[in-house]
């Protein structure tokens, strides 16, 4: 008997995606993620706002066009080299702004807390989220606080959500990305997943890790002295460069072409995920992006980039192509190519 399972236009080998139940891969952003989005949240909400999938709505208000998006956050540990579960609260929301060019305003943020949690720790929290939204220049200004039972809520989760302001006539999104255009991406790859996996597992990579959250509104705003050229901005935060990738590649019918020998991993990185089997296409980053841009642009756009201090980094990567449509291909140092797929779950769950 064949082991190929048909349904709803899937062909699959295993039957992957046949969960009766959650599972942590669902909030992973790789496939199970995807296919949570496509086949029960977006039937069930259809409106032409959602079905653009970006890491922002773009949506009218009166004369306005508004940038709105909405981000839960359940890192653990709260606390992590770099950064806490507040400010990386704040910058994944005004980063999943700033993806679509608008400048980021106004926050909302939602707390989850666990009872028995102390209060100094919240305490702290709150002031890295305060810290956050200052350096981002937004201002938190509305929020709601409830509190479960102890041993449901790990300390604390919250939730963001932020409203930013589109300058006229500026279009970024996944579904632009054409043949010919250049991908770049802002800076070093995987320091924020792999600083989680070392608190969290108590491992050392011989040199310390620290998580690269980090807000990069003020980075999108110099670049878009060259908007026309930008075509795909995207965070690779859960799922990494890879998944960030196959997404563009799906929502724009292209392929995608990188060069391994060009993705900027940092040394520590490049040790702990040969050492543990990880790929570090796949790892979380939370304070980079990845371009997709127009080729005659490209060099003016890096050099944009390079000027300011959240993108001194930037490195091209790849190339987006007619060949291959919703696949990306990875050159390898040895001449060879293999395809860079979106995984199914994640290699780390809880990242953020």
């Amino acid at each position: 008997m064949s082991n190929t399972l048909s349904f709803e236009g899937w062909v699959c080998p295993a039957p992957l995606r046949d969960y009766p139940t959650i599972v942590m891969g669902h909030g992973g952003g790789g496939k199970l993620s995807a296919e949570l989005v496509q086949h029960l949240f977006l039937p069930a909400f259809h409106n032409a706002a959602l079905e653009q999938l970006g890491d922002a709505a773009v949506v009218q208000a009166g004369s306005a066009r508004l940038a709105f998006s909405t981000d839960s956050f359940v890192v653990r540990p709260l606390f992590f080299p770099g950064g806490t579960i507040g400010d990386l609260a704040v910058n994944g929301t005004v980063n999943d702004l700033a993806m679509s060019g608008a400048t980021p305003l106004f926050l909302s943020a939602g707390f989850i807390l666990e009872e028995g949690m102390p209060l100094d720790q919240l305490g702290a929290i709150a002031a890295s989220m305060g810290a956050a939204a200052r350096q981002a220049g937004v201002a938190l200004v509305t929020g709601d606080t409830k509190v479960v039972d102890r041993g449901h809520g790990d300390g604390v989760f919250i939730n963001t959500s932020g409203v930013g302001l589109l300058p006229p006539g500026l279009t970024i999104g996944p579904h632009l990305a054409r043949p010919g255009d250049v991908v770049i991406v802002s800076g070093p790859i995987g320091l924020h997943g792999i600083a989680i996996l070392s608190v969290r597992e108590g491992l050392e990579f011989g040199s310390a890790v620290e998580s690269d959250t980090a807000p990069l509104n003020g980075l999108v705003a110099a670049m878009l002295a060259r908007a026309e050229a930008i075509h795909a901005l995207r965070d690779p935060t859960r799922g990494g460069v890879a998944s960030t990738l196959n997404e563009i590649a799906a929502a724009s019918r292209v392929g995608i072409s990188i060069n391994e020998r060009a993705l900027p991993v940092p040394g520590p990185v490049r040790a702990a995920c040969e050492l543990l089997g990880m790929d570090p296409l796949y790892v979380a980053n939370e304070g980079k992006l990845v371009a997709i841009v127009a080729r005659e642009a490209a060099e003016e756009l890096l050099a944009l980039m390079r000027a300011h201090p959240r993108g001194a980094m930037a490195t091209i990567i790849g190339e987006v192509t007619a060949d291959h449509p919703g696949v990306v291909v990875a050159r390898t140092g040895i001449g060879g190519a293999r395809v860079v797929d979106m995984q199914v779950g994640e290699q780390l769950p809880r990242i953020c």
